[in-house]
């Protein structure tokens, strides 16, 4: 068995009070860069920015206003990295005709040198659909469509077609292509459609929230879709791990996080692994940019090489 795969949510870039620790409200894009090459030195597979357009009022207060464009983000990113995996966690790909979407990421793959993970979600905020003139009843739908469309306007071929209920298009060259010849898209989602949009659609799986009691089932749905389909080929199924503290805090990171020593840790992330999770996305209690950096290289130094 591989050893288990870690990824990181950037903080400063999604600011929701679910989350976000109380550093970030000051915080700026120095701070994502310091963190980003944090997370580049100590071995991560990848790291993710979020994706919303606009936040309507009646949901500002639960889930801020603060979210950076995942392309601007990762692109800006891709700059002062040198191997970390550039993860869309989620984007929320049918807000956008999918040649735009296309056009973005390929762009970011090429600048990035064959860096980018697409993630994609079928998102949750109905003003934000209105206000852009997409479809929400009709989200689950677009998204399936919008995949395929994916597929092949993040092809090899500078002229892509597809010809679907939603979108049309051929003849219409996009350049430049991707680095990769097939850029990994991961579905996220924990809904029985967004499962199984995963199982039978994607390279992946980003779960939404599922806690580890629930991982097991969701799991095995995802392989009996799949067999049953007879998909083939690599298939990530991922995680998101409970907040972690290495080490003992000496302040209150809240009961749900998971403290100890660097063992003790990696103990807890095995089962994971052992659940047939190939990747877990961590986040780490910080009350400042310097303790969360802490926090990476020593679960880089010490916690990593036990996940195996």
């Amino acid at each position: 068995m591989s050893a288990l795969a870690y990824g990181v949510q950037l903080p400063v870039q999604a600011q929701s009070p679910l989350f976000a620790e109380g550093w970030e409200a000051g915080a700026g894009p120095e701070d994502l860069v310091a963190v980003a090459r944090a997370v580049d030195r100590a071995g991560f597979a990848y790291l993710a920015a979020c994706d919303h357009v606009a936040v309507p009022r009646r949901l500002a207060t639960a889930m801020s206003t603060v979210w950076y464009d995942p392309v601007a983000t990762l692109a800006h990113l891709a700059a002062v990295t040198e191997r970390v995996r550039l993860l869309s966690h989620v984007a929320v790909v049918g807000l956008r005709h999918p040649l735009l979407t296309a056009k973005q990421y390929a762009t970011l793959d090429r600048l990035s040198g064959g860096r980018l993970i697409l993630g994609v979600g079928a998102g949750h905020v109905p003003e934000e659909f209105e206000a852009l003139g997409a479809d929400f009843e009709r989200r689950g739908a677009v998204l399936d469509e919008t995949i395929d469309a994916l597929r092949a306007a993040l092809g090899p071929e500078e002229f892509p077609e597809h010809h679907g209920k939603f979108y049309d298009f051929g003849g219409l060259g996009q350049r430049p292509r991707p680095v990769q010849a097939d850029v990994p898209l991961w579905v996220g989602g924990s809904s029985p459609a967004a499962v199984r949009r995963a199982a039978l659609k994607g390279d992946g799986w980003l779960p939404q929230g599922d806690p580890r009691e629930r991982l097991p089932a969701q799991i095995a749905r995802l392989r009996r879709l799949r067999e049953e389909a007879g998909a083939a080929g690599p298939f990530t199924v991922g995680a998101i791990a409970e907040p972690l503290y290495v080490g003992r805090a000496g302040w209150d990171v809240g009961r749900r996080t998971r403290t100890g020593t660097p063992e003790e840790i990696a103990e807890s992330l095995r089962a994971y692994r052992a659940m047939g999770v190939d990747q877990i996305q961590v986040r780490f209690r910080s009350r400042s940019r310097a303790e969360l950096i802490d926090q990476i290289e020593l679960f880089g130094a010490e916690v990593a090489p036990r996940l195996a």
